[in-house]
């Protein structure tokens, strides 16, 4: 058909303006070049339709519905990007018939391949980005990432987008290419060789559930303690909690060893694990006067009363002369203070019951007896747990004179001074 218009068309303009003498040749290359101008505003025409009052079409409509997913592809421009191929291939369908039989009919359709590859891997590539952050707004993403995966797929992708540019252009199948890459091979992977181990070592972090963003992490030797905020193809990026930011080579994550938080906020509850130092000198047997006043202590006072009976039988069972202090059985104020914080940790509604639960004696060292505290405390939050790690602490270290025991200090410049003074 459009071989039956160019012939009409030429045949009119030679009739009308053969006298200019203009050659048939002539005439047939104006018509075409006219259709081809034409052909062209159509396009542009179309384009500006398609971008504009189809696209915000397709924006009002994702914007009415309930999905998400249709509001990031259009913040991705994925329908703005796949509508670029309406006047791509208005072109196509048009200017083959009308330069059927010239020479610019090669030139054409190798311009017109080219644009069709450019708007293809464009809208790829707007594609794979609207996934990863759909993927991203998902719960799964805390637990896997796959930022390494999309990176690779657009790499793949513009890499073939080159090869397939290069075919187009040169008039060479993709094969011919691809087999001049085997000499090249050892080139290119050690030039991408930091791109290749990331890529193997987001395989295995992800395979592995060795992390994903938003965990804690702890890597001294790259400065690392905070959050993960990106698992990229060669980095993994940590805030730390100075708002600094740390970039970590995946490979590394590999190689070397790093601690994970992870498992202390899916347990709900974070470790509490300090001492305080006894002064040995201070820990003694409970006299009476001693045990009638700590029966006045709400939290021990049953527990007390029950050992007392307990330690009064047994010693009456075994005839034991009470005369001497160290014969039988008797409290002691370091005893009754372990008691005591036990107690008081029971109680408290911020410690867990639940898991490990501790308070204990360690070995007797030069600064005193330490006493340990390995509880668990349900808050995970970084704030929250210190407050309540420093309130028990503040109560254990006010309440240890109540037992006539002194925490231990080792002796400063004031205490020399008053010596001196003596």
């Amino acid at each position: 058909m459009i071989e039956y218009l160019i012939e009409y068309l030429s045949k009119l303009v030679n009739e009308n303006i053969f006298q200019l003498g203009f050659s048939e040749a002539a005439v047939e290359a104006i018509v075409r070049s006219s259709m081809i101008i034409v052909v062209l505003c159509l396009s542009w025409f179309v384009y500006k339709i398609v971008q504009g009052p189809l696209n915000r079409s397709l924006e009002r409509l994702s914007s009415i519905t309930n999905q998400q997913w249709d509001n990031v592809l259009v913040e991705k421009h994925v329908f703005q990007r796949l509508l670029n191929f309406v006047p791509l291939i208005l072109i196509y369908l048009l200017t083959s018939p009308i330069l059927e039989g010239t020479e610019l009919l090669g030139l054409s359709q190798t311009l017109i391949n080219i644009l069709l590859l450019v708007a293809a891997m464009m809208a790829i590539d707007a594609l794979l980005s609207a996934m990863l952050t759909i993927y991203e707004s998902s719960s799964v993403s805390n637990e896997i990432s796959i930022t390494p995966f999309i990176q690779v797929l657009k790499l793949v992708l513009y890499f073939v987008s080159g090869i397939l540019f290069l075919s187009i252009l040169l008039q060479k199948t993709p094969l011919y290419f691809l087999s001049g890459l085997g000499a090249l091979t050892a080139v290119l992977m050690f030039v991408f060789k930091d791109i290749l181990m990331g890529f193997i070592a987001g395989i295995q972090l992800i395979g592995n559930k060795m992390v994903a963003p938003k965990d804690w992490i702890e890597m001294p030797k790259y400065g690392a303690d905070g959050d993960v905020i990106e698992i990229t193809l060669t980095t993994v990026k940590v805030q730390n909690f100075d708002n600094t930011i740390t970039t970590i080579p995946t490979y590394a994550l590999i190689n070397e060893s790093f601690k994970n938080w992870r498992n202390m906020n899916l347990s709900g509850g974070r470790r509490i694990k300090r001492h305080v130092n006894i002064d040995l000198s201070s820990i003694k047997f409970c006299d009476d006067e001693m045990l009638v006043r700590f029966t006045k202590i709400k939290l021990i006072a049953k527990s007390i009363q029950e050992r007392q009976l307990e330690i009064r039988t047994y010693n009456e069972e075994n005839e034991v002369d009470e005369s001497m202090v160290v014969n039988g059985r008797r409290l002691t104020n370091i005893g009754v203070f372990r008691a005591y914080v036990e107690s008081y940790l029971r109680q408290h509604p911020l410690i867990s019951n639940k898991m490990t639960f501790l308070v204990r004696q360690l070995s007797p060292r030069e600064n005193g007896l330490p006493i340990e505290i390995y509880v668990f405390c349900k808050e995970t939050n970084w704030n929250i747990y210190e407050s309540v790690q420093a309130d028990i602490f503040d109560h254990i270290l006010a309440v240890v004179p109540e037992f006539d025991l002194k925490v231990f200090q080792e002796p400063s410049g004031s205490d020399f001074q008053n010596i001196n003074n003596l």
